[in-house]
């Protein structure tokens, strides 16, 4: 009984600490800004806001907390251990990577960076021994790396249950430049989520015994360790919700196989490196792979001769009442048949209190819908077509920077096709005035 009292107390001054300490704060503070950027991409490409950033921010830290406890038990339940100055360590190494890409935003990635470093500095037992750069290498030679990267594979098992839950409505709708210079329809799917972790003390003389035998160790008490889990991915060939799965899936089996190697580690230190090595080289192998899966698929958000396809459909807009899903084509609408995206605002116009329209599923078969239209509809019932191939705006295939999270800075750019044209308008404006 006195020691589960003790292990209480000792939750109650890490979440107390959890609350004090900066690096919590820099974690939501990041995902405030992240999702500020993603809305205003969404009102440059598209013109108007598919995500609500206070919505999309409370769950976020709402669905993390839930994780990080899930998490928390299952680590303490193992005997998952950090002293204070570790948590240090992680911090300054998770920031560094932020700073390169935001991408390397990843618990997996600062431990394995951790691991390599530990075993470098093993060959210099008696470097940096005073001062609080001292404390941080103490602290960083103390760690249990592998309890750690059995950490890091139970985050991806979160990671990978957030993906498959929430991954398909994080979704946001993106024009891109296709192999043929054509620009096509695509998503992005990338979100983050702050983890308030609470682990177990090092085991060491003057710890009490934990009232179970825990398989990695652990002495009594607790502290807090906030940490920051998230996805990205970005796709043309896929919907949300097939791309979400998939990934989830890939998610899983780099978690088991993390979690595997991380166990024989633990039971035999020399394999230590190279569980280290693999938490990071797997995961970009899994991004690497992905990509190139990306690059030698079909874009399916194209426009077919007859029709236009729909990319996406704004919540609560009289198109998502209707049921039309992302992927679909509008083939005709009040009896005009659509060749051109600017012709559904015209049969729109048609009969501006109902329309009636001819929809082909994914299937190919085609459905026939209709509706009232009132005052404050969305435009267009809220559907956004995909892009037509000569559009001039497109977003970057390239990875977010921290510093353009930031600025609010959307990667957008100028399809080659528009500069084009722009540049002919140009010159024969030019000819016309020397004539």
């Amino acid at each position: 009984m006195n020691v589960m009292l003790e292990l209480l107390g000792s939750l109650g001054k890490a979440a107390l600490n959890l609350l004090i300490q900066p690096y919590y704060y820099i974690a939501l503070i990041f995902v405030a800004l992240y999702y500020r950027r993603q809305v205003a991409l969404e009102r440059k490409l598209i013109h108007v806001k598919l995500h609500s950033p206070g919505q999309e921010i409370w769950r976020t830290v709402w669905s993390g907390l839930i994780m990080g406890l899930l998490v928390s038990v299952a680590a303490v339940l193992l005997g998952v251990s950090i002293s204070g100055p570790a948590v240090a360590c992680i911090w300054i190494v998770t920031l560094l990577l932020l700073l390169i890409r935001v991408r390397y935003l990843c618990f997996a990635y600062a431990i394995g960076i951790l691991g390599v470093i530990q075993f470098v500095f093993s060959f210099f037992p008696n470097a940096f021994q005073t001062g609080t750069v001292g404390t941080l290498v103490t602290g960083l030679r103390e760690m249990d790396i592998p309890a750690l990267l059995v950490l890091a594979a139970l985050l991806h098992l979160a990671e990978a249950l957030l993906a498959r839950w929430q991954g398909p409505g994080l979704a946001s709708p993106l024009f891109l430049k296709g192999k043929r210079g054509k620009v096509v329809g695509g998503f992005q799917l990338q979100a983050f989520w702050p983890l308030p972790l609470f682990l177990l003390v090092p085991a060491a003389a003057g710890t009490g015994d934990l009232p179970w035998q825990p398989l990695l160790g652990g002495g009594l008490g607790i502290v807090s360790l906030p940490v920051i889990i998230g996805f990205s991915e970005m796709t043309h060939s896929l919907l949300p919700g097939r791309k979400a799965a998939r990934t989830a899936g890939r998610l899983l089996i780099y978690s088991g196989v993390l979690l595997g190697l991380s166990l024989l580690a633990f039971w035999w230190s020399p394999l230590t490196l190279l569980a280290a090595l693999a938490a990071v080289l797997l995961h970009e192998g899994l991004s690497w792979y992905s990509a190139l899966e990306e690059r030698s698929s079909s874009p399916i958000f194209v426009h077919p001769p007859h029709g236009r396809k729909v990319l996406a459909v704004l919540p609560g807009s009289p198109g998502q009442e209707l049921g039309i899903l992302p992927g679909e084509v509008l083939l005709k609408v009040n009896g005009v048949l659509l060749t051109e995206a600017a012709q559904l605002h015209e049969a729109l116009r048609k009969n501006p209190a109902f329309c009636k329209l001819e929809v082909q599923n994914r299937a190919g078969e085609s459905k026939y819908l209709q509706t009232a239209i009132y005052d404050g509809d969305h435009h267009q019932l809220g559907i956004i077509l995909a892009p037509e191939p000569d559009e001039t705006t497109i977003a970057l295939a390239k990875p977010t920077s921290i510093f353009g999270i930031i600025s609010l800075r959307a990667s957008l750019s100028r399809s080659n096709r528009s500069a084009a044209n722009d540049l002919k308008r140009a010159k024969s404006a030019a000819e016309s005035k020397a004539d």
